[in-house]
């Protein structure tokens, strides 16, 4: 009899203690109304009134060395899941990043840093298809971001599988069909005012990402970027260029992407900011003769008004030979007005 009574009242403990645990932080949900118009040439409009439902829900706490964490799920239109994140920020000693999904880790943090009003060229309705680095990224890793020291900041990221589907706790996910290993990020970020205040809004970037490939017909991948954003008063420019050598060696498929791109924003006062951004991408192929490359560019002009929760968007884009195709129905064009509650 006694032996079941400590019995219980060692679960009970252990049941107070796990609702102790998990009530040790905070959950928050965050979100906004996002809705849309669209109109625009050469592709099928159908209904152009959009409306946006992501969510984000995150919860924080304190461990007892004076660490913070965050847990963190993105939910995208639809309800549909976008990625899982636990950050662990260790003071001193940086921070280490658990996620899961489209994280924006690594090098996929640099795919497209120009400063713009609302979106990027490349980011409305003209469905451009354009390939930019993305490293590991959009796969399951884990990122040690060190603290900035001097203006500089590293970060080293791994996947262990690239291409494996998402797995829950207690699981793995089965070998990945194209024969692909880990993938490595690394990049750096660094910020040299030089000891200057007209360069104290200086921004350099640097990123490589490797992809070990198990297939013995085919190459490794690798990608890289580069670039430089100056904010100067209400004025932000930027400059970056991007490759990617797919690995590929059959003469029909597809060698390398080339990316450059710029923009500038201006913020004529606290609410209301314009841009215009350009990006070119050209895709070259194994064989050069067999297949030439091809040249896609766009740009985008931009106007956000911001009043209290609410904003207001405007963004004109046009691209020449979408998602790498020429001749009729490639050369496209859009408006886009959206309107943002945030709550």
């Amino acid at each position: 009899m006694n032996k079941l009574t400590k019995v219980g009242l060692s679960a009970l403990c252990g049941s107070l203690a796990a609702v102790s645990a998990a009530k040790a932080g905070d959950m928050t949900v965050t979100g906004g109304a996002d809705m849309s118009y669209v109109t625009g040439a050469n592709y099928v409009t159908g209904n152009p009134i959009g409306m946006g439902s992501n969510l984000t829900f995150k919860g924080s706490g304190e461990l007892d060395n004076g660490w913070t964490f965050d847990y963190t799920v993105a939910m995208l239109n639809q309800d549909a899941y976008s990625n899982s994140v636990v950050n662990i920020t260790m003071g001193s000693l940086g921070s280490l990043n658990i996620n899961q999904g489209d994280s924006g880790n690594g090098i996929d943090a640099m795919d497209d840093k120009m400063p713009t009003a609302w979106e990027e060229p490349w980011g409305n309705v003209v469905g451009t298809g354009v390939h930019l680095v993305r490293g590991v990224g959009p796969e399951s890793n884990i990122q040690y971001k060190s603290p900035t020291i001097a203006g500089i900041t590293i970060t080293t990221a791994m996947a262990y599988d690239m291409g494996s589907g998402n797995v829950n706790d207690k699981a793995s996910s089965g070998a990945d069909a194209d024969n692909r290993g880990r993938g490595y990020d690394a990049t750096v970020n660094l910020n040299p005012s030089f000891g200057t205040e007209i360069l104290s809004g200086l921004n350099l970037f640097v990123g490589g990402h490797y992809t070990e490939n198990l297939q013995p017909t085919e190459n490794d991948k690798y990608e890289g970027v580069a670039g430089a954003t100056l904010d100067l008063g209400p004025i932000s420019v930027g400059y970056a260029s991007s490759g990617v050598s797919t690995g590929n060696e059959d003469k029909s498929e597809v060698d390398w992407y080339k990316n450059h791109m710029y923009g500038v924003a201006f913020n004529i006062n606290d609410n209301l900011s314009i841009s215009y951004g350009y990006h070119e991408s050209q895709q070259g192929f194994v064989n050069p003769t067999l297949t030439q490359a091809v040249h896609m560019d766009m740009d985008s002009y931009q106007i956000a008004y911001t009043i209290g929760g609410a904003s207001i968007r405007y963004a004109s884009t046009e691209v020449n030979n979408a998602a790498y195709q020429t001749g009729a129905g490639f050369d496209k064009e859009a408006d886009v007005i959206s309107v943002s509650l945030a709550f």
